[in-house]
């Protein structure tokens, strides 16, 4: 269902966000971000002049390279337009987000490595959204793995002393929604005897 009729409006700014998933022949897996900001009016720029109406303001990329285990092997940042001359510098600082594992603590450790004056605001707000697309590209690999250890469980009997990360982050994984009764069994309630009554 789409949004409601909008007011009577004027566009003025459009930031387009393109991620991609990418499994390579070595194995490891390459997530590419590109982020692109345009005005629909001409301004000045103190560096570039006149900037005209659906010329980029921003035009960035980062690419994230992560094995199996969702941690980062790699990463590269390129600027191919941006408002002021020293914004390219903060590109090669992006490498030093190798070594990072995307999970819990990401983004305080990516604002530790590349954030401030180190980095990018832009590329830093897309290193979120980027940490979504691994979990997403990487989705078959996670999924194989959840179903040996489901069957495990339902096999022994011997339930984790947590539930999955993924459990009560959205109203479809919520506790006790329909989806996270199917997809976890062992999470489901012990049925009881006043059920049968």
């Amino acid at each position: 269902m789409p949004l409601s009729p909008p007011a009577p409006r004027e566009m003025l700014h459009r930031r387009a966000i393109d991620i991609r998933g990418w499994r390579r022949a070595d194995g490891l897996f390459d997530i590419e971000a590109y982020l692109e900001d345009t005005k629909s009016y001409p301004f000045e720029n103190e560096d570039r002049g006149t900037i005209t109406p659906g010329e980029p303001l921003h035009g960035l990329w980062l690419r994230l390279t992560v094995d199996e285990a969702m941690v980062i092997v790699a990463a590269e940042a390129a600027s191919d337009h941006t408002p002021y001359t020293v914004c390219p510098g903060a590109a090669p600082n992006f490498a030093r987000l190798a070594g990072l594992k995307i999970g819990p603590g990401f983004n305080r450790a990516v604002v530790e490595r590349v954030g401030g004056i180190l980095g990018c605001t832009h590329l830093r707000e897309v290193l979120g959204q980027m940490a979504t697309v691994v979990f997403q590209t990487l989705y078959p690999l996670r999924a194989a793995q959840e179903q040996a250890e489901t069957a495990r469980i339902l096999a022994t009997g011997q339930r984790p002393a947590r539930p999955p990360a993924m459990v009560g982050t959205c109203i479809a994984y919520a506790p006790d929604s329909p989806v996270t009764q199917a997809r976890w069994p062992w999470l489901r309630p012990p049925a009881t005897d006043q059920a049968a009554e």
